[in-house]
């Protein structure tokens, strides 16, 4: 693994998000319990390494993140920008009370949320349409990703939460 190909917006874009990013998880309010803001830290970094692997490379190889085809630092740190999304997506889903009748339309303004940053990905040179894959492509992946991840969550929630101290 290299360290990147050439340092330029998509490395100084990717670090700005991550910097940002991680300074609001540790400043904002808790509102989550400790043991849960890891498993959902992880679960965002888990999911976005599952996804890439298996869409990303390999046999299927439909995008590319950064400047090579083969694997850099500055793609485990891309990586490392899901699990803030993840974090913020269940921080959120708790601090508005989402419920059964509000479900859908949260999931589907975080899918919003999830490609407009997408595009702007896309524009800053981080991620690389390969081989016909497109945005609508995104679109499935993330729409049943955040979906998982709230049932999870409600899983999680009903299952430990209330059982923790």
């Amino acid at each position: 693994m290299m360290l990147w190909e050439s340092f330029d917006k998509n490395e100084i874009y990717t670090l700005i998000l991550l910097l940002g990013g991680y300074a609001a998880v540790f400043i904002s309010p808790k509102k989550l319990p400790l043991p849960i803001t890891v498993l959902f830290l992880t679960w965002g970094l888990a999911t976005a390494m599952l996804v890439d692997f298996t869409i990303g490379g390999g046999m299927m190889d439909f995008y590319k993140i950064n400047d090579a085809n083969g694997y850099e630092f500055a793609d485990f740190l891309t990586y490392l920008q899901f699990p803030i999304f993840s974090y913020f997506f269940i921080y959120f889903y708790e601090v508005l009370n989402i419920n059964k009748k509000r479900f859908i339309f949260y999931v589907i303004g975080w899918v919003i949320i999830s490609l407009s940053m997408e595009k702007l990905s896309v524009f800053m040179g981080v991620i690389h349409y390969q081989h016909g894959y497109n945005m609508y492509f995104s679109l499935l992946v993330i729409l049943s990703v955040q979906t998982t991840l709230a049932l999870y969550y409600e899983l999680i929630k009903k299952k430990m939460i209330n059982r923790m101290p």
